[in-house]
């Protein structure tokens, strides 16, 4: 079942929420994390409504993430969760359970392997369709300057939108 792009449901709300964060969560085997992001997109590649999110090599999730077959986003809208979104973006997953130290409850998803998080007002359930690590050398070295000081780059997970909906807390 192809999700139709004209069809997925809240973008402008994800788009203005995400600066302020939203939750990456994946599941790789047993293994379950969650992180906080704050870049990403909304598009349309391949005939398919595309999502894509950015993590960095340093990351726990990253561990995850590049064996995972999908990954789910989760948004918090109005400031839900604003306390969550904060620890979940400054502890490491190497070292707590994030879940239970930030009082989050991961729920089975409609349609992928990887847990969604509770409470979220708009869910995304991708399917890993490509991952490419950033090419330093193609970068707008101002950009590289700003963002990448440590040369901790990220890697591009494009997933296909397979489920998205409204799950208002």
């Amino acid at each position: 079942m192809a999700v139709q792009p004209q069809y997925v449901t809240g973008v402008a709300e994800m788009l203005t929420q995400l600066p302020l964060g939203a939750f990456l969560t994946v599941k790789s085997g047993d293994r379950v994390n969650t992180m906080t992001i704050g870049w990403g997109t909304i598009g349309f590649m391949w005939g398919k409504p595309i999502m894509t999110v950015m993590v960095r090599y340093s990351r726990h999730t990253h561990q995850l993430i590049k064996d995972a077959p999908d990954f789910s986003v989760s948004v918090p809208l109005k400031g839900h969760l604003k306390t969550a979104l904060a620890g979940a973006g400054t502890k490491s997953g190497r070292d707590i359970n994030k879940f239970e130290a930030f009082s989050l409850t991961a729920k089975p998803a409609r349609v992928i392997a990887s847990p969604v998080i509770d409470n979220c007002g708009l869910i995304y359930e991708c399917r890993v369709v490509y991952k490419h690590p950033m090419d330093p050398s193609a970068f707008d070295p101002i950009l590289d300057s700003k963002f990448y000081k440590d040369k901790d780059y990220h890697v591009l997970y494009y997933g296909e939108i397979v489920a998205h909906y409204n799950n208002r807390p």
